[in-house]
């Protein structure tokens, strides 16, 4: 085997390793495992400064942006995001890069000890040994300093105050929308679960957030204070003042902290990634300079020309066009329900949809529903994938339309396609869940959904 086969091998196998663990969407509401993981490391996060993202639609958008404009200024930079969509290398990023298989693999074999150390302590004091998260963040936290990077920007799991990600001190906090989700876990009201996002929220830092219901923002002015923490929020420190559809995304103008900038291109579809491109803007300008010293034009071009977001209204297939968006909650449904007809020439759109279990299914239909001139029900391999099936007799009830079922994504694509292919002015959207469209994503590259592929 060559050393790249041994690497891929080692890099899955610690993936499967910490698959072992218990689940990311079990999280525990506790920071000492990982603290402890950490301290015994030599503290990794505390050899870089952090921005750290909370909020619940927007989060990777916002950091995957911010972490471009960063890397644009000559900065080398760590970017932690979840979930991964095709491989897990692409939660631990570096230079802008998913992190290399010899890499990942060093960092796991150098903390292994350590971790054993801490689940020992935790099964001894009769509690679960370290989560997948916990350790994952472990994991991101050493392969920064290892690289070593500049700044890392580092988004939340769930939540904030309790993420294992906190015990990293964030230099500036951000948040982008706030609304409700994962209700079992972070409570069931705005001002609950923004009261534990506000958690990241640490003394001498900066707060920089989008615009929030009333019931949030009292939360992070709360937080905000306690922290003696400047708050920069939207839109009355910085705010998007114009936007316009160009071809391959948009183009944006935006009232910053510390400048106006103007025409600039953002190779993202939709209203929401202007929104959040001025978020991470101004996270940017509060990192480097306090929010009082602009950004050159020649850094905001590169950085915003090369920010990607994978998964989020991004096109997979041609000859028909085939959308794919990690909408996963009412919220983020009802955003790419905005963004469809605004950004894109179709009448008609047949929507592929599979949803978790424990997510508010029908709060994304209601969304979807009015666009769709068909809806495909299937379901992802996870294990909290909603039965297609059962989805579907649901969706039916709620849309009084008939639905086609399927037990197979391929097969419910491609059968959207060959609806597709009838006229030029139909597309198709896969959504409802971010494990669907990683899997759809692998499906397009293997079957050479885009023309010349």
């Amino acid at each position: 085997m060559s050393d790249d086969g041994e690497f891929r091998a080692a890099a899955d196998a610690a993936y499967e390793a910490m698959l072992d663990r218990l689940g990311e969407q079990s999280p525990r509401p506790r920071l000492a495992p990982t603290r402890r993981a950490a301290e015994l490391l030599g503290d990794p996060q505390r050899a870089y400064p952090i921005i750290h993202v909370t909020g619940t639609n927007g989060k990777t958008s916002t950091s995957r942006i911010a972490e471009s404009i960063l890397r644009a200024m000559g900065l080398r930079t760590g970017l932690f995001s979840s979930p991964h969509l095709q491989r897990f290398n692409e939660r631990i990023m570096i230079d802008g890069e998913p992190i290399s298989d010899e890499a990942l693999a060093r960092n796991w074999d150098d903390i292994q000890p350590y971790l054993s150390m801490v689940d020992d302590e935790l099964v001894a004091a009769d509690e679960v040994r370290l989560t997948f998260f916990e350790v994952l963040t472990v994991l991101a936290f050493a392969c920064f300093a290892d690289a070593p990077v500049d700044v890392a920007v580092i988004e939340v799991g769930m939540g904030g105050e309790w993420d294992s990600t906190n015990v990293g001190d964030g230099q500036v906090a951000v948040f982008t929308p706030i609304s409700l989700d994962h209700t079992k876990r972070l409570g069931s009201t705005v001002a609950e679960i923004a009261r534990t996002k506000s958690g990241i929220v640490k003394p001498a830092a900066s707060v920089v957030t989008a615009a929030q219901p009333p019931e949030a923002m009292a939360e992070l002015e709360r937080a905000a204070q306690l922290c003696e923490a400047p708050l920069s929020a939207q839109p009355a420190a910085f705010d998007v003042t114009a936007s316009a559809v160009a071809v391959g995304g948009q183009l944006i103008s935006v009232r910053g902290l510390a400048a106006t900038y103007a025409d600039l291109f953002l190779p993202l579809y939709g209203a929401h990634q202007a929104q959040n491109a001025a978020v991470a803007i101004a996270a940017v300008e509060t990192f480097v300079g306090g929010g009082e010293r602009p950004l050159t034009r020649d850094v905001l071009e590169e950085g915003l020309a090369g920010a990607t977001s994978p998964g989020r209204l991004q096109l997979v297939g041609t000859e028909p066009t085939i959308l794919v968006d990690a909408a996963h909650n009412p919220a983020g449904a009802l955003t790419l329900a905005a963004a469809l007809p605004s950004f894109f020439d179709f009448d008609e759109f047949a929507f592929v949809v599979g949803i978790l279990r424990d997510k508010d299914a029908k709060g994304i239909v209601d969304a979807l529903a009015p666009l769709a001139a068909r809806i495909h029900v299937t379901q992802s391999h996870s294990e909290r994938a909603e039965p297609f099936d059962e989805l579907a007799e649901h969706i039916q009830d709620w849309t009084h339309e008939t639905v086609a079922s399927f037990d197979d994504l391929g097969d419910a694509i491609e059968a959207a396609r060959d609806w597709a292919v009838q006229s030029p002015r139909r597309a198709i959207v896969v959504t409802g869940s971010i494990t669907l469209i990683g899997e759809a994503m692998t499906l397009g590259d293997d079957r050479g959904w885009k023309a010349g592929s």
